[in-house]
């Protein structure tokens, strides 16, 4: 599946009880913020009133972007943006409003991160004047992890409803990464929230490219490294890199990299055998060294401990 077409399935997970499309009446003065739920995977609408005039466009703005970033003591809800994230401010151009954030914005998990596009223009679109935002993170425009700019993001933009299969659901990880002298792996226990939709073995993926967590722990893949398609059939994981994959510039051994995927995807399971293609085929052998054109299975002798 396609990073771009996960990324629209992400965002019709939102759910939102009891509030209309657009979520605000300019003759009351009463609007919704959207914040997150305990657990992280879906937006809360909270309603809000304020004695504000439409007509006060910045007003408006600075007066939602502090609800936003402050939860009400009664709702058990929590900010959209992590709080690590720091908000820089905005401008407001015709009916853009373009919202700048720090460098911290695009390190925010995946699944939160589409979560926040969405309470920031659910939320902000509602104020007169604004059909669009635009998100920036340290004065650069915000990209998907693809690399495409995510552009202008429209309140309609995001669908309201949920169903059972479009839900998010928690899975506890066993990733192997090495340490500073890149020959021998170590198991990493992380637990990720992820839309069922997801395959697990994509899942698995993106976290050992995003790296390990743990103290003392060291990457097996470089963050460039882009998975084309991930599938698996009769307890084989077909992975498909693009060329990225071969030009791992990581100092670890060469079998390294290859049995961080292995013996990671092998905790699934539903997973015995790994098979791995660059751009589709299997002529490529990595580092020169291990050929690819071969069904990989658990190597236990690569694990420290073991």
């Amino acid at each position: 599946m396609k990073r771009q077409r996960l990324t629209l399935i992400l965002l019709t997970v939102l759910c939102m009880a009891g509030c209309s499309r657009t979520g605000k009446d300019t003759v009351t003065g009463s609007y919704q913020i959207y914040y997150l739920n305990p657990a992280t995977t879906k937006l809360v609408a909270q309603e809000y009133q304020t004695d504000t005039e439409p007509v006060n466009t910045d007003e408006l703005i600075t007066e939602f972007m502090e609800q936003l970033m402050n939860v009400p003591a009664s709702l058990d809800c929590q900010t959209a943006l992590s709080d690590k994230v720091i908000y820089q401010g905005f401008r407001h151009e015709d009916k853009v409003l373009y919202l700048f954030f720090d460098n911290n914005y695009t390190s925010m998990r995946s699944y939160r991160e589409i979560l926040c596009r969405a309470a920031l223009a659910k939320t902000l679109t509602q104020i007169p004047g604004i059909e669009y935002i635009n998100i920036y993170s340290g004065d650069q425009p915000l990209a998907g992890s693809n690399g495409t700019l995510v552009g202008m993001l429209a309140g309609d933009d995001f669908v309201d409803s949920i169903s059972d299969v479009n839900a998010f659901e928690r899975t506890e990880l066993t990733l192997y990464f090495t340490d500073s002298s890149g020959a021998v792996l170590y198991a990493e226990k992380r637990e990720v929230v992820h839309n069922i939709n997801t395959s697990v073995g994509r899942v698995v993926l993106e976290e050992l490219i995003r790296g390990p967590n743990q103290a003392g722990l060291s990457p097996t893949l470089d963050k460039s490294t882009k998975l084309l398609s991930v599938s698996v059939n009769a307890n084989v994981c077909y992975l498909n890199f693009d060329g990225s994959f071969l030009n791992n510039p990581l100092e670890v051994k060469d079998y390294i990299p290859i049995y961080s995927i292995v013996n990671s995807l092998s905790e699934l399971s539903t997973v015995n055998r790994v098979q791995i293609s660059i751009n589709g085929a299997q002529t490529d052998s990595f580092r020169e060294s291990i050929p690819l054109n071969t069904m990989f299975e658990r190597n236990l002798d690569y694990i420290g401990g073991h």
